[in-house]
């Protein structure tokens, strides 16, 4: 069986970047997101507003290996980092909290700490 690449260059990027920072911050987490991009693209997460309303405190931090999708509500103030966000997703999340980048979040929070995974 041959095995298939990535060829998305931004998803490429990010893999090397996200195993780089948790060799050199000695950071499980973005270790274990990367692996979770190499796998194929029908094995991402899809995460709705209500699931991460559910499972979160106020002020958590929040990883989703794949898209976060606008179905039910969000009431608490969280920061949301994920691959990416549907149009009303992204809207409901900054009117309550914050949505950014994956990237972003692993500039900000190189330790990874307190961040949680939501699949």
């Amino acid at each position: 069986m041959r095995k298939r690449r990535k060829t998305n260059p931004r998803l490429v990027r990010l893999i090397e970047e996200l195993k780089r920072v948790a060799r050199e911050s000695d950071a499980a987490i973005w270790r274990d997101i990367a692996r979770r991009l190499e796998k194929p693209r029908r094995n991402y997460a899809e995460v709705n507003l209500s699931k991460i309303n559910r499972y979160t405190r106020e002020n958590d931090t929040i990883v989703v290996p794949g898209k976060v999708l606008s179905a039910g509500t969000l009431d608490k103030s969280v920061i949301i980092a994920a691959l990416g966000f549907s149009k009303k997703a992204y809207d409901k999340i900054n009117a309550v909290g914050k949505g950014v980048s994956i990237e972003d979040l692993m500039r900000d929070n190189p330790k990874g700490s307190g961040v949680k995974i939501i699949v």
